[in-house]
């Protein structure tokens, strides 16, 4: 393991979306504040340092749930499209985990402010990706199941991983955030800032600015290395279900990563090590953000935030010596 690191001043840290609704749960809303409030004391650490921080989340399990929602009431209620979706489930997480986190840190006598801020990120209207969908959303299916959806609802079912079968959307690249200034000023005047939550809305701009939805989720963590570059942060921090990234994953040649170059990493991802339904969004957006300017991406447990940070546990991926 890699020796103990400073604390940065300015952090990104984004949550995968099963620290906020994971594959075991029904899904309450009992449960989910309940998620909110671990994933804050896991959280509580970082957010009691003097610092800039700025939280992302995913959402692909209740945005998933919300379609299917729609699915099964639409002879009686009218669906909403899918960035309306995308839009109701980043503002119901975001308001579990900002409600969350104010109440830790009220229960250490922190006056630390909290914000949410609703995101809209730009997508291209002709990202391939809009022929080609591939982010999967919501539960996993039998693949009998997966084609009773798809006769039922005209989903589009694709494996995933070989954990099962799920609903998979197109997912572009994100372009530009939307007022991302916000988030810097708030971010700079010590609050922390919720945003950019499941990638952001996505939307397409327009003659004169005008903007419009678009059908499609953005992938989590490639939303979070383009908003920490923009916004020139250079450590950015991704939370997962796991303390490390491994090679050979499951294989009994399996190896896990404590420290490793850009070079390094690319060289793992061409050799097919990081498939895309796990592993690989987090490495292309590691990928993406030191390509941009930054400095240190670490993949860590959420619960492991802290020591993690300090170099003490995590997969630390570097720029280039």
């Amino acid at each position: 393991m890699a020796g103990r690191e400073e604390l940065p001043s300015r952090l990104l840290v984004a949550i995968g979306g099963n620290a906020t609704h994971p594959e075991n749960i029904r899904g309450t809303s009992e449960e989910q504040k309940d998620l909110a409030a671990r994933t804050a004391k896991a959280l509580l650490p970082l957010a009691q340092l003097d610092n800039e921080l700025v939280i992302t989340h995913g959402n692909g399990p209740v945005v998933g749930k919300i379609l299917m929602r729609q699915a099964l009431t639409a002879d009686r209620i009218p669906p909403m499209s899918l960035d309306i979706c995308v839009a109701h489930s980043q503002g119901g997480i975001a308001y579990l985990l900002m409600q969350a986190m104010e109440n830790a840190l009220r229960e250490v006598d922190n006056p630390r402010h909290v914000a949410c801020l609703l995101t809209q990120v730009e997508v291209d209207p002709d990202d391939p990706a809009f022929q080609n969908p591939t982010k999967p959303v919501g539960p996993f299916f039998t693949q009998e199941e997966a084609e009773a959806l798809s006769k039922e609802l005209g989903w589009l079912m694709k494996e995933d991983s070989g954990r099962g079968w799920r609903h998979v959307v197109p997912s572009p690249r994100p372009r530009h955030i939307v007022d991302i200034s916000l988030i810097q000023v708030l971010a700079r005047r010590g609050t922390i800032v919720i945003a950019g939550g499941g990638g952001g809305i996505p939307v397409v701009r327009g003659p004169k600015g005008v903007r419009h939805g678009v059908a499609a989720v953005i992938d989590k963590d490639l939303t979070s290395a383009h908003m920490a570059n923009v916004l020139g942060i250079g450590h950015l921090m991704i939370l997962t279900a796991v303390s490390r990234v491994a090679v050979n994953f499951g294989k009994p040649n399996q190896r896990f990563l404590d420290r490793v170059t850009l070079r390094e990493l690319k060289a793992l991802h061409a050799e097919g090590h990081f498939p895309p339904g796990s592993m690989g969004p987090k490495i292309a957006a590691a990928i993406r953000f030191l390509e941009g300017g930054g400095e240190r991406v670490i993949i860590g447990h959420l619960e492991e935030a802290v020591p993690a940070l300090r170099g003490e546990t995590g997969t630390h991926i570097v720029s280039d010596e």
